[in-house]
């Protein structure tokens, strides 16, 4: 996440370089109901806006509004799909009510059927609409793509985001009108009531074939095209990755959609009765006579992460969708997004039934819910030249499920002009040349550079990059002070190699540390793109908590260094590192390394054996180990954050598993021990809609051979203050070590499920989280010290008494609550300990807290 947010960072920086926004005040407030002119019936989701502007409001369940605006506007619009928009006059700098009738324009039955008067309670029983629902969930599956045995069709996918502000009247200030040729392709026709500044645009054309038995996909990319800025100051593929993520297509036939990072339930799902309420609320007929049932529906609580909107359902006795317009709700717990808006629509077959042919997903996102410029988001999935049942061989289908052209990224503007499915708007056809002019402009460069010093941590220089800068500073107990300098090449030194390294020194053990390393890459790529083949060796002089092996960050980050209790068992190490990485197509990699590893007790730590020589304990100085290992990994489906630097999973509901298998050797290099270790690791995001989702680790694994405890499952304990997702948050470090255990960690994110219905805490926007750790395992009479007087003693402390242990019957348990997303940003867990309360300067309870930017 630490990399996401750092690429994030810096696009909404670049945002916020180009954007300003000022604004007239004089306060307006416009309050009404809306109602069908012929039903007389109130009318929710109506649209109630000052055209122009993005000043606007929709209609409530009982067809209410409020609209509160500055700025000197004499009118509002009131309009709603299938009726005449409506034009109201309005008096400036007052409080008025506006009550409007709509009439529609669609053609109606002679009678309509409305479900849920306000005095009736609402019953899935004797519904109607429910048992129209429920018919269209039966006929699911067969009004779907996934319905066909093969299908192919060519799809057009266009990423899009803009600045949105509230007129097209606003003047840059000074300090933007070097930014003229910019701020000028400004947009107010695409969107009612918004001035949209172009300044990303994704395009991508493919031909895709469908099989369902066994299920295939196969992807052939003809061209894609998209905004590119400076590989210095902002990864490509690393953003492309990440806006695709936050933007992900749907398809409503699906149980949930996922949608800016959480998961909505369908109206088109199992549960769907359950968590919604259904309305007939119109028929009508389209241009080739086909019946459709309107049926709106709504949140049963509203503030839960759930949709509102409209389904148009053939009365064919298909009950398929013809179309879905849906909107998020104003009391979901959501970050960021201030609203936003879905629609799929369908194509008749000749078969009769109906398949997609366009979804679009728009959003309007900010920083504050009541700013009036921020940033607008759509994505747009059209799909055409349908073809269904046509099959294609087997081996049609083997090998990588997207091939893409060696030509799709060289594309010409005609073709682009022939395949495109939709027409681009003049501001969006301009947005290409925009950004590249803009990247050359001296200020934005050195805007950026001081971003991504900031925001990223490195400084660039050419072909190196100098950082990170939290590791420039921090302390322990047995450095003292320590100062370290780092630095990397980027891309532009070589594709094909990556080269690393540091310098550092402690001022109270007066001792220098250092590492350097490199990486080849045989596929002549970054050595992070997506299949990797790459040989990599390194060689580190450093020190290290034993049994930490932090992910993503560095141990001696400042802000690390602020620990609980005692900390004063180290170790010196000298490792020397070689691996080498395969990864297949089909997400399965291998990586078979080599690992010289000698280590040195520090601090207070010190490898003592049982057995006396002349009288006196035998100290060890240094333990020498060579190891051989294998790891084999397959993560089905997995996504990445992919950056020139960088690469982080991108969670989906797919397991990883990661197997590996370590064979200590003796002799080799002077090793002194035999040993084998075999681990399994699986990782699996459950999601739960509507009640969140839960992350859930599962750990075992075994050690073969008598070997001292530096060489156990020295368990991964936290003694700082920030909250770590796979280390035990209360346990000390070195506190427990294994020769055999199993555990489980358990990670759930309500999202505001129980909090949203408290008034205060809803208002707040706060989350609630849960975690469970809990952990077994022991040790063969075998390696216990006690019962070997070669083995190393277990540590203790400065009186005395032991400071190591082993895990008995009983297992390690450890639990928290906390309140997530405070600031939008910070999480707050407090954390219980519930077993081996009797070790000595342990915690039996604690408070600990994590920054995330989510949505």
């Amino acid at each position: 996440m630490k990399y996401s947010l750092e690429k994030f960072g810096l696009a909404l920086l670049l945002l916020l370089t180009i954007c300003s926004v000022r604004l007239s005040a004089q306060n307006t407030t416009i309050k009404g109901t809306i109602t069908d002119a012929k039903q007389k019936a109130p009318m929710p989701f109506v649209n109630v806006f000052i055209p122009g502007t993005a000043i606007g409001t929709s209609t409530d369940m009982n067809g209410k509004f409020t609209l509160e605006f500055t700025g000197r506007y004499d009118s509002i619009h009131v309009a709603s799909l299938g009726y005449k928009t409506f034009k109201v006059k309005i008096n400036i700098g007052t409080e008025q009510t506006v009550n409007v009738r709509l009439e529609s324009t669609s053609r109606m039955l002679g009678e309509v059927i409305v479900k849920g008067a306000k005095t009736a309670r609402y019953r899935n029983k004797d519904n109607p609409a429910v048992e129209l629902i429920r018919l269209v969930l039966d006929h699911r599956d067969s009004n779907r793509i996934e319905g066909l045995d093969y299908a192919q069709y060519n799809q057009y996918e266009k990423l899009q985001f803009a600045l949105s502000s509230a007129s097209d009247r606003e003047r840059p200030n000074r300090l933007l009108r070097k930014y003229k040729f910019i701020m000028d392709n400004r947009d107010t026709t695409k969107v009612e009531g918004k001035s949209l500044l172009p300044i990303y645009l994704e395009e991508n054309i493919a031909d895709v074939y469908y099989r369902r038995n066994p299920e295939k996909k196969k992807t052939f990319v003809r061209g894609d095209k998209k905004v590119s800025f400076d590989e210095s100051y902002i990864d490509n593929a690393g953003m492309s990755q990440y806006l695709n993520h936050i933007y992900q297509d749907f398809d409503i036939y699906d149980n949930n959609l996922m949608l800016f990072t959480n998961q909505f339930l369908s109206p088109i799902s199992n549960a769907g009765p359950t968590f919604y309420k259904y309305f007939i609320t119109d028929t009508l007929y389209t241009e080739d006579s086909t019946k459709l049932i309107e049926l709106s529906f709504v949140p049963r609580n509203q503030t839960d992460l759930l949709l509102q909107g409209k389904l148009f359902i053939t009365a064919d006795g298909h009950y398929a969708v013809q179309r879905a317009d849906m909107t998020g709700n104003k009391h979901t717990n959501l970050n960021w997004i201030r609203s936003f808006r879905i629609m799929q629509e369908f194509e008749k077959m000749p078969n009769g039934r109906y398949r997609t042919s366009k979804r679009t997903l728009m959003a309007d996102m900010g920083m504050f819910t009541s700013g009036k410029g921020g940033i607008y988001g759509e994505r747009t999935v059209s799909l055409r030249d349908f073809v269904a049942n046509k099959p294609m061989p087997d081996d049609f289908y083997k090998g990588n499920p997207i091939v893409k052209a060696d030509s799709a990224d060289k594309t010409t503007d005609s073709f682009w002009v022939h395949y495109r499915h939709d027409t681009l708007t003049t501001a969006e056809s301009k947005v290409y040349a925009n950004i590249d002019s803009l990247q050359h402009t001296r200020s934005f460069r050195r805007t950026m550079d001081i971003a991504t010093l900031l925001l990223a941590g490195y400084k660039g220089f050419g072909p190196i990059e100098v950082g990170p800068v939290n590791t420039f500073y921090s302390f322990n107990p047995v450095e003292g002070f320590r100062l370290r300098l780092g630095g990397r090449t980027t891309p532009k030194f070589n594709k094909s190699i990556y080269l690393e390294s540091y310098g550092a020194y402690g001022f109270k053990d007066k001792k220098w540390k250092y590492y350097f390393g490199g990486t080849y890459s045989f596929t002549h790529r970054s050595i992070w793109e997506f299949p990797v083949r790459s040989l990599s060796a390194n060689y580190q002089h450093d020190m290290q908590i034993p049994g930490q092996q932090l992910q993503f960050i560095q141990e001696d980050n400042f802000l690390l260094s602020f620990k609980r209790g005692n900390n004063d068992k180290w170790l010196y190490n000298d490792i020397y590192n070689v691996n080498y990485l395969h990864e297949l197509v089909n997400h399965t990699s291998f990586k078979f390394g080599f690992k010289y590893w000698a280590q040195s007790p520090a601090g207070s730590l010190a490898y003592i054996k049982g057995q006396p020589v002349g009288g006196f304990p035998d100290s060890i100085q240094r333990v020498k180990t060579s190891e051989f290992s294998l790891e084999f990994r397959w993560a089905p489906h997995e996504q990445f954050y992919q950056g020139k630097q960088f690469r982080v999973p991108i969670p989906n509901k797919y397991p990883i598993f990661l197997l590996r298998g370590t064979a200590g050797v003796k002799g080799v290099f002077g090793s002194q021990y035999n040993y084998q270790n075999v681990t399994l690791n699986i990782y699996k995001m459950f999601y739960l809609s509507p009640i969140g989702y839960s992350e859930v680790v599962f750990e075992g694994g075994y050690t073969f051979g008598k070997v001292p405890f530096p060489l156990l499952s020295i368990h991964h304990a936290n003694q700082t203050y920030a909250y770590q997702l796979e280390s035990y948050n209360l346990m000390n470090f070195l506190e427990f070590v294994s020769d055999h255990y199993v555990s489980l960690n358990i990670d759930h994110h309500f999202n505001g499920f129980i909090f949203n219905k408290i008034p205060l805490l809803k208002r707040l926007k706060l989350r609630e989280v849960a975690a469970g750790k809990i952990l077994y395992g022991g040790l063969r009479d075998e390696n216990r010290p006690e019962n070997d007087p070669t083995l190393f003693k277990f540590p203790v402390d400065k009186n005395g008494i032991l400071s190591t242990y082993t895990l008995g019957k009983k297992p390690y348990i450890e639990g928290s609550v906390g309140i997530a997303n405070i600031f939008r940003l910070i999480r707050v867990d407090l954390v219980k300990r519930f077993t081996y309360l009797d070790h000595p300067d342990i915690s039996s309870w604690g408070i600990r807290t994590r920054v995330r930017l989510d949505f």
